[in-house]
């Protein structure tokens, strides 16, 4: 995985709650298992009609909009358990996502990803979309080692709670077996000390 230390960043408004993963990826992309083209497909039925024409009413599919952030609306990745709508969502580009809740499973799945989910209060959630969709150069920071999410040229910003172990991961790029590969040193030493 990509180190994730710091982000300064466009986003785009997702001004929609209870995002579930089949929106987020559709059941019938899910049959590949390499993680390569799902974000090809992200949103695929919100962001195309269903005579495959682009939907130019999409957030996605407005120009005015770009960024590696998405700020969504309350309650996002609920529904089913699949890893893929991370997938998506990454192989789109998005590293942060923000919302006032996650579904636990996608919030697990969305870091051991590489996407970070900030969760932030529904006041400041609201600043963000109405910022952003006024003024959609604006300039989001992220700092993961501070834990805090800013909107650049203001005052405006909020701290967010990560998981300890999966800030390591993130800062450092590992996922779950190279962060043990990063201990085996420790790991060795318990199990002699174990052993004795």
């Amino acid at each position: 995985m990509e180190k994730f230390t710091t982000l300064s960043s466009r986003a785009i408004p997702l001004e929609v709650e209870n995002v579930d993963t089949d929106q987020i990826i559709p059941a019938r992309f899910l049959k590949a298992t390499d993680k390569k083209g799902f974000g090809d497909h992200v949103f695929r039925d919100w962001r195309y009609h269903e005579n495959g024409k682009i939907n130019d009413e999409f957030i996605l599919n407005d120009s005015t909009y770009s960024g590696s952030i998405l700020i969504a609306g309350n309650n996002f990745g609920c529904g089913s358990s699949r890893e893929h709508a991370a997938w998506a969502l990454a192989g789109y580009g998005f590293k942060v996502i923000v919302s006032s809740f996650f579904a636990d499973i996608f919030r697990g799945n969305a870091l051991n990803n590489g996407i970070l989910p900030i969760q932030v209060s529904e006041v400041f959630l609201k600043t963000l979309l109405d910022k952003v969709s006024k003024i959609p150069q604006t300039q989001i920071e992220v700092n993961l080692e501070e834990q805090l999410i800013s909107i650049s040229d203001t005052s405006q910003s909020e701290k967010f709670e990560i998981d300890a172990y999966k800030k390591t991961c993130l800062i450092n790029g590992y996922d779950d077996i190279d962060y043990l590969l990063s201990i085996t040193n420790k790991i060795e030493a318990f199990e002699a000390r174990k052993n004795n």
